[in-house]
C-alpha cells in the first residue's frame, strides 16, 4: 500500500478524449443552499460496540466541534460523552468489558495527541508526556491491556508500549532506535510487525521477536510492503505488496516454516485486510478506481457474506461486534453524507442510526461523481472525478474548477466532500485530476512526478483544465485551480509558473518554499524523512538548487491572477510563514490577493464555524474574479 505524505454507485468510466454528456438538467426546482445550510449537514465517523452491543461510541462534529456522543443501536439516541468547544475529541474505543471510554485528543490541530480514559467520575490523561504525541495501537486478545505507540523518549521515533487497564502502568515493548513503523501485535504477544520506509513508495516489513529479540526479514526485494493482520492463532503474518505487480495483492506468511503464498488478488490495491475478533471472518477492502470496496469472508466456508445494497451509496468503515453477530458500517458517496448503520448477521437486517444530510437540503440537487480519464501532454492517460452542476448546460455555461488533492501521493476518491458540493451547487464545474504521482493507479503511475513535481504533475492539471474547455457546458474563459497542503503548491506553481493558464487561484495551507517546508518536518516525521527527501530532493545537498526553482516564493512576481489563500496558524506540517510570505510577494504585483487566517486551526479545518468562514469566502472570491458576478473589493 502505498504511502501517502498528507493527509479522507456504479462508475461510469468515459474514454479518453471523449466529451461527456451535457449535465442532467432535468433537477426541478433546483436550489442554491448557503453554507449554513451545507454546514449543517452532521460529520460522524469511527465507531466501536459496547461490551454489550446496546450502545455504539462514534465521534460527531455536530456541536460545532468534534465530540464523542454514543449512540443506541435500538433506536439512534446520541448521548454526549464530551463538551469540547475548542480541541476536537475523536473517540477510540469502549473498554473491551465495561463502559470506559478511550478517547484522543491534540491542542487545535497541533498534532500532538494524547490517550485519555473517561469512566463514570472522572477524564485521566493516560500518557501526559509533555511535546510527545500518542497512538492507540488496539487491544490485547486477553482484555487486559492495550497498546499504543509514543515518541515521548525520542520525539524522533514512535517506541510500542503496553498499558494495564487496571493498574494504568505501561511497559515498554520495544524500542524504536531505526524509524520502524508499528503494523501490528500477534494475540500471543510473541511477534511484532514493522515496517521500514525506503522510499515513498517502497518499504520493508520485518517480523520481530519479542522473546529473542531478533528481526526477520519477510521481504526478498525492493517493493511496497505493509503488515495487515495476524492470523487469530499467532501462526500466520497476512500483509499486503506489490512485488512484481503494479498494484498491491494480500499474501500469508507462516512464521515458522518462513515461507509465503499468495492469498488473494485483485485488479486494484488491496488496501486492508483484517479479521473480526475470534477470526470467523476476514475484512478485506479494495481501492477501485478511486473508491471503496468491501468484501467479508466466512473463514468457516470459504465464501463472501453477502451484504445490503444502497442507491447511490458505498459501504466503508465496517467494524465486528466482538461476539461477530453484527456489524458497524457507514455508507454514502460522492453525493451523499455517510450515515451509520448496524447490521445483523443471522436477520440480514440492516438498521440505520443516523440521518446527517440537512433537512432543508434536498438529496436530488446533489450532483454524483463520474470517473473521466483524458491524455496528458505526453499521451499518458490522466483519470479524474468530474462534477457537473446540475444547472449547467450548452445555453447556460458554467465556470470551473481544475482540483489537485494533497500529497505528493494522494488521490482525489469518489468520496462527499461538503466544499465541493457546496461549489457545484452553485454553479461551478469541478475537475478534480489525479495527476500523475496519485496513489491508486499502479506504482509506475505513482513513481512519475519523483524530483519532478512543479512540472509534469503541472502540466497534467493543465491539460485538465483543457479537457474542461473542451465540455460544451464549460465557459472556457473562467477556468481556476485550487488544492490543499500539496494541492496548495500546485496551484501556487500554476500561477506562477504557468501564469496563463488559469484565471484564478484558490490555495488552502500550500507549500511554497520546499527548503524551508522540508527542513521544519515535524520530528515525529524522522522515519519517512529520507524517503521524503528521496522523492522531492534534500534540501541540505545540490537538490537545493531545484527545490529553489520549484518553490513558487521564489517566483511570486509571475503571479497575475486573482488569488485567495487559507491557512491555519497551528499547523506543525506546513507552517503559517509559507501562506504569510506568498501573500506577501503577490501583493507587490497589484493582483486582487485575499488571505483568511485561523488561530485554532492546524493542517486542514475541523470546526464548522471555520468552514463556514472558510468555504463561504472560497464562494465569494470565485463569484466575484471567476464567474464575475459580485463586485470585488478595493484592496
Amino acid at each position: 500500500m502505498k504511502k501517502l505524505i498528507y493527509y479522507l454507485l456504479p462508475i461510469l468510466i468515459v474514454a479518453c478524449n471523449s466529451k461527456t454528456k451535457e449535465a442532467d438538467n432535468s433537477v426541478k426546482n433546483l436550489k442554491e443552499y448557503s453554507i449554513n445550510q451545507f454546514m449543517d449537514n452532521e460529520s460522524v465517523n469511527g465507531g466501536s460496540f459496547s461490551h454489550d452491543k446496546s450502545k455504539l461510541l462514534v465521534t460527531s462534529n455536530r456541536t460545532g466541534v468534534f465530540n464523542m456522543f454514543t449512540i443506541s443501536t435500538k433506536n439512534g439516541e446520541f448521548t454526549p460523552e464530551s463538551k469540547s468547544d475548542s480541541s476536537s475529541v475523536f473517540s477510540i474505543s469502549y473498554f473491551p468489558n465495561d463502559d470506559r471510554i478511550l478517547f484522543r485528543m491534540d491542542d487545535n490541530g497541533n498534532e500532538l495527541h494524547h490517550i485519555y480514559m473517561k469512566d463514570s467520575t472522572k477524564v485521566t490523561d493516560l500518557t501526559p508526556y509533555k511535546g510527545s504525541t500518542s497512538s492507540f495501537f488496539g487491544w490485547a486478545k486477553d482484555n487486559e491491556s492495550f497498546f499504543f505507540g509514543s515518541n515521548n523518549r525520542d520525539h524522533r521515533y514512535i517506541d510500542v508500549y503496553e498499558m494495564n487497564i487496571n493498574t494504568f502502568q505501561s511497559k515498554l515493548l520495544f524500542e524504536n532506535k531505526e524509524g520502524y513503523n508499528f503494523n501490528g501485535l500477534s494475540n500471543d504477544k510473541n511477534y511484532l510487525a514493522l515496517s521500514k520506509t525506503v522510499n515513498t513508495n517502497d518499504s520493508d516489513l520485518f517480523i520481530y521477536n519479542l522473546n529473542n529479540k531478533t528481526f526477520t526479514k519477510i521481504n526478498e526485494n525492493l517493493s511496497s510492503n505493509s503488515a495487515s493482520d495476524f492470523s487469530i492463532d499467532s501462526k500466520y503474518l497476512y500483509f499486503t505488496t506489490d512485488d512484481n505487480s503494479e498494484f498491491s495483492y494480500l499474501m500469508k506468511y507462516n512464521i515458522e516454516t518462513k515461507t509465503k503464498e499468495k492469498v488473494l488478488e485483485k485488479s486494484w490495491d488491496i488496501t486492508s485486510s483484517y479479521f473480526s475478533y475470534n477470526g470467523k471472518y476476514q475484512i478485506t477492502s479494495i481501492n477501485e478506481d478511486a473508491k471503496t470496496k468491501v468484501f467479508i469472508n466466512d473463514t468457516e466456508t470459504g465464501n463472501d457474506i453477502k451484504l445490503p445494497t444502497f442507491d447511490n451509496g458505498s459501504i466503508i468503515g465496517v467494524k465486528f461486534s466482538r461476539d461477530e453477530t453484527q456489524i458497524l458500517f457507514y455508507v454514502g458517496g460522492s453525493n451523499s453524507p455517510y450515515n451509520l448503520y448496524v447490521y445483523d448477521i443471522a436477520s440480514k437486517k440492516a438498521k440505520k442510526l443516523t440521518d446527517v444530510l440537512n433537512k432543508d437540503i434536498d438529496p436530488t440537487h446533489m450532483v454524483n461523481s463520474k470517473v473521466i480519464r483524458f491524455k496528458s501532454f505526453d499521451g499518458i492517460e490522466i483519470p479524474a472525478i468530474y462534477y457537473a452542476p446540475h444547472q449547467a448546460n450548452k445555453n447556460n455555461k458554467v465556470p470551473a474548477l481544475v482540483m489537485v488533492h494533497g500529497g505528493p501521493g494522494g488521490q482525489s476518491g469518489q468520496y462527499y466532500s461538503p466544499l465541493v458540493q457546496y461549489l457545484v451547487n452553485h454553479g461551478y464545474a469541478i475537475l478534480a485530476v489525479n495527476n500523475r504521482g496519485s496513489s491508486g493507479y499502479g506504482k509506475t503511475f505513482f513513481q512519475m512526478d519523483d524530483l519532478n513535481h512543479g512540472d509534469k504533475d503541472l502540466k497534467d492539471c493543465i491539460e485538465g483544465k483543457n479537457w474542461l474547455a473542451e465540455q460544451k457546458i464549460i465557459d472556457s474563459e473562467a477556468i481556476g485551480i485550487m488544492g490543499g497542503s500539496y494541492g496548495g503548491f500546485m496551484t501556487m506553481a500554476a500561477l506562477t509558473f504557468a501564469p496563463d493558464e488559469f484565471d484564478v487561484g484558490v490555495n488552502l495551507f500550500g507549500v511554497t518554499n520546499w527548503l524551508r517546508t522540508l527542513k521544519s518536518i515535524p520530528p515525529y516525521w524522522e522515519a519517512f524523512r529520507v524517503a521524503l527527501y528521496k522523492e522531492l530532493g534534500d534540501p541540505y545537498s545540490a537538490d537545493s538548487i531545484r527545490l529553489h526553482k520549484i518553490s513558487p516564493l521564489f517566483h511570486a512576481e509571475n503571479i497575475t491572477k486573482p488569488l485567495i489563500v487559507l491557512q491555519g496558524t497551528q499547523d506543525p506540517r506546513v507552517l503559517k510563514v509559507e501562506s504569510d510570505e506568498i501573500v506577501a510577494a503577490a501583493k507587490k504585483n497589484n493582483v486582487p490577493v485575499e488571505y483568511v487566517l485561523f488561530e485554532d486551526e492546524g493542517h486542514g479545518f475541523v470546526k464548522k464555524e471555520n468552514q463556514i468562514t472558510a468555504y463561504g469566502n472560497i464562494l465569494k472570491f470565485l463569484d466575484t474574479y471567476l464567474k464575475k458576478t459580485e463586485i470585488p473589493v478595493k484592496q
